[in-house]
């Protein structure tokens, strides 16, 4: 097979072939080819031909021969039109390293040399696409002749184009870069240039089934093969965007739980459908596996056939007697279900949704609504969330004073891990150094050119790349966390086109800001960049610039959205392998983690652990409590609520009462001074005479101060009389004398007399009957004053 031809490897793509890369499809193995359907004699005159010179008179090549006509002569042995079909049949594809022992059966004890020279025929064979052996079988061999022979004749201006490209790569990573691309010829068949991207995720896939994890996230391969455009524009920027399972539709998503019910699965698919625009992809997930898993498949498999939303008491029962455990694969108990609230809400939200829909698309929805199974109360987690307040509180208590000791631990440990490495770098290899009184001894740079050292005195290997990677970038989140009180995610989103020159409309200064992205709440907000985060943001661009014009382009992986970015200068990225990537949540988590060992903070003697989330409660906190309004605290933040920020802050008791006085000298302040001057004794004198008036008497009378009296002293009428009981008889007397006067004025005719007697009379025995009723209320009981007895008390005993 001569490929001379071939010079470029990049050729144009047409249209179908695009169509069917768009599927991530592997290549379909072909059942025959030219190669494998060749004559012995036509076979081995072509493969003498490629891999062996007669006139050298090499010793190797008089074990090719050798190994070629045995191995051929047990091949015919076996059933098959083509030499692929005889190689599948023999068993040896399935036998994988042992495959040597089924040529040999029955020749008496084999000679080592016979091994050798079987597994040199097979190398003519597999370099010659004369036989196409399967992934576990090639992974298994890795025999580097093989690769070898077979870049040379299969395709060799493509693997040395791809060769030269790779240079800026380790001999590592170039190596398996190549070896992979020959893995996908020899299997496949072709050129390089006929590779498509369902056969990168097939070979990956085979490497990961076969424990070669770490060979199966090298990107190399994949990224010279985008570079150099075998690869369509539309195919992913990087490999990892292959390994990792992409969005998938709300059918996708619901039909995993294998419903039974169709008539249901079709309303859970339109729901999800209905709230997929309001909810991030993960959470859409996550409520799909609490409808379709955990309620309603669950339903199906304990009680078969149904096909209602409408459950029975008992029904409804038993399903949440089984949601409150998680139980293993046989259904029997493991421990209680500790969200199990959480899992309420949703079905009864479920419910709830359908029940409202129904009042604005009756014909889509009504069909289905049905009273909810679930209670209020039953699902009601005030409770607990108080209780996650009040530890969020306390943590935050904790950690706010002890936020400089870490600012001090993060400093010293990067500065601490750079002259780390930079005194390795500076010694040769098995040389030894001093920092900070410890002693290394210089290994040998590793794979990437990483930075290995052994700690004498501990007699351990140590990565002082790595040390010193997570070391800045710890530091670099604390800081910028700290000064920010951004989310993680929000961080992480953080690219050089972030930074923005604001100038005041005032003075015409410019102040730079920093936009963050849209992220929880989807929507974008500007920060003030203080000189202390310009300094870190500083450091992070110089750091991953290495020395270049520009940050490099990467792609991020939105967990939420489960979604890939397009290439930006993200801040937060840094090298690793042979490719820029953008930091991840848990390499964050992970650098906290070893920071938080390293700075042995203790809070009341335990080591205290620091999360990313700490930081945004310790700057809502700190920022209320120096007297930043809520609502500003809350712009800042990104938060839709008040109550939100509020729920972030801790409040200390002191701060209560220090802002409560400050509240108080502030409204002393804005109020009349007049209202605060010394009285005169004309004021105090009248102050005094207008409550002597207040005693009447039939009680006290109740109008404010410096009112005058409404009722015109007629004080049997008025509500704001205080009776007392002690005057009892005079207002009985008052009302047995109106009843007189009421006889009075009926006989002479003087009926507006008589209303204004009737008004009276029913006023007076309003208070008759208040009196009455304080009369018999228990009166005060005057108990003395205590004495000790010598009962109950101590005796002294006499001296």
């Amino acid at each position: 097979m001569n490929s001379s031809a071939n010079v470029d490897i990049a050729r144009p793509v047409e249209q179908p072939a695009v169509d069917q890369a768009l599927e991530w499809q592997p290549r379909v193995g072909e059942a025959s080819w030219w190669q494998t359907r060749q004559s012995r004699e036509s076979l081995v005159e072509r493969l003498l031909g490629m891999f062996t010179d007669p006139a050298a008179g090499l010793t190797r090549d008089k074990t090719r021969r050798r190994g070629l006509g045995k191995l051929l002569d047990w091949l015919e042995g076996q059933p098959g039109e083509t030499w692929q079909d005889r190689w599948m049949a023999s068993g040896a594809d399935d036998a994988g390293f042992d495959w040597t022992d089924l040529p040999l059966q029955g020749r008496g004890t084999p000679k080592s040399h016979w091994r050798d020279e079987l597994a040199t025929g097979l190398v003519l064979l597999v370099a010659g696409q004369a036989i196409r052996p399967s992934y576990p079988w090639l992974l298994r061999q890795r025999v580097t002749v093989m690769l070898t022979e077979t870049r040379a004749a299969s395709d060799p201006d493509a693997f040395q184009r791809l060769e030269q490209l790779a240079q800026h790569a380790t001999p590592t990573a170039r190596s398996d870069a190549l070896n992979k691309l020959t893995w996908i010829v020899i299997r496949k068949g072709g050129l390089v240039s006929d590779i498509t991207v369902g056969d990168c995720i097939e070979l990956t896939a085979a490497l990961e089934e076969h424990h070669f994890r770490g060979s199966a996230g090298r990107p190399l391969f994949y990224a010279l093969l985008k570079e150099t455009g075998v690869l369509p524009a539309s195919a992913p920027l990087r490999l990892r965007a292959l390994r990792i399972e992409g969005r998938r539709s709300v059918e996708q998503i619901v039909d995993a739980y294998a419903i039974e019910c169709r008539a249901v699965r079709d309303l859970l698919v339109e729901y999800f459908t209905e709230r997929s625009s309001e909810l991030d992809h993960v959470s859409l997930r996550s409520i799909a596996r609490n409808l379709c898993r955990l309620f309603w498949r669950d339903l199906e498999i304990h009680h078969p056939g149904i096909d209602s939303l409408r459950l029975t008491a008992e029904v409804a029962q038993a399903w949440k007697e089984r949601l409150a455990y998680i139980r293993d694969a046989q259904g029997h108990p493991v421990r209680p279900r500790v969200n199990f609230r959480s899992e309420l809400v949703f079905v009864r939200a479920f419910y709830q949704d359908i029940a409202r829909w129904a009042a604005d698309d009756p014909a889509r929805w009504a069909p289905w609504v049905a009273p909810c199974p679930i209670k209020a109360n039953e699902c009601a987690t005030k409770k607990s969330r108080s209780g996650v307040k009040s530890r969020m509180d306390q943590r935050t208590r904790t950690q706010l004073p002890l936020l400089p000791a870490l600012l001090r631990a993060v400093d010293r440990h990067r500065k601490d891990t750079m002259a780390r490495i930079t005194a390795a770098r500076a010694t040769s290899v098995g040389g030894r150094f001093l920092v900070a009184g410890e002693e290394f001894e210089r290994c040998g740079s590793g794979q990437a050119r990483r930075v290995y050292v052994t700690e004498v005195a501990a007699g351990r290997r140590r990565n002082l790349t790595h040390e010193e990677e997570a070391a800045f970038w710890s530091w670099a989140t604390v800081e910028v966390l700290r000064h920010t009180g951004i989310r993680i995610e929000e961080m992480l989103e953080l690219t050089h086109h972030s930074f923005i020159a604001y100038a005041l409309p005032t003075t015409g200064e410019v102040v730079p800001m920093l936009q963050v992205a849209p992220s929880k709440t989807d929507s974008e907000r500007l920060l003030l960049v203080s000189p202390e985060l310009a300094e870190v943001l500083t450091a992070v661009i110089f750091r991953v610039r290495a020395g270049n014009a520009a940050l490099p382009l990467v792609s991020a992986y939105d967990v939420f959205e489960q979604t890939w970015s397009p290439p930006m200068p993200f801040l937060f990225q840094r090298r690793y392998g042979t490719e820029d990537r953008p930091l991840t949540r848990s390499y964050i988590r992970e650098c906290l983690v070893a920071t938080s060992q390293s700075a042995q903070i203790t809070a009341a003697g335990d080591p205290l652990e620091w999360r990313p989330h700490d930081f945004r409660r310790i700057f809502v906190t700190d920022a209320i409590r120096s007297g930043l309004p809520p609502h500003i605290a809350a712009k800042i933040c990104g938060h839709a609520a008040l109550d939100t920020t509020m729920g972030y802050a801790a409040i200390y008791p002191e701060d209560v009462i220090s802002h409560h006085r400050a509240f108080i000298a502030r409204r002393r302040t804005e109020r009349p001074s007049e209202e605060y001057r010394e009285l005169t004794t004309t004021e105090w004198d009248e102050f005094l005479s207008h409550f002597e008036l207040r005693k009447v008497a039939l009680g006290t009378c109740g109008r404010d101060y410096s009112t005058p009296c409404q009722h015109e002293n007629a004080c049997v009428r008025c509500p704001l009389l205080l009776v007392d009981p002690a005057q009892l008889p005079r207002l009985q007397e008052i009302h047995a004398n109106l009843v007189d006067r009421l006889e009075e004025a009926r006989e002479q005719g003087w009926l507006g007399e008589v209303a204004a007697i009737e008004t009276t009379m029913a006023a007076a025995a309003q208070k008759l009957e208040a009196m009455r009723v304080r009369a018999a209320e228990p009166s005060t009981v005057h108990l003395g004053m205590p004495d000790f007895r010598a009962s109950a008390g101590r005796v002294t005993p006499e001296l």
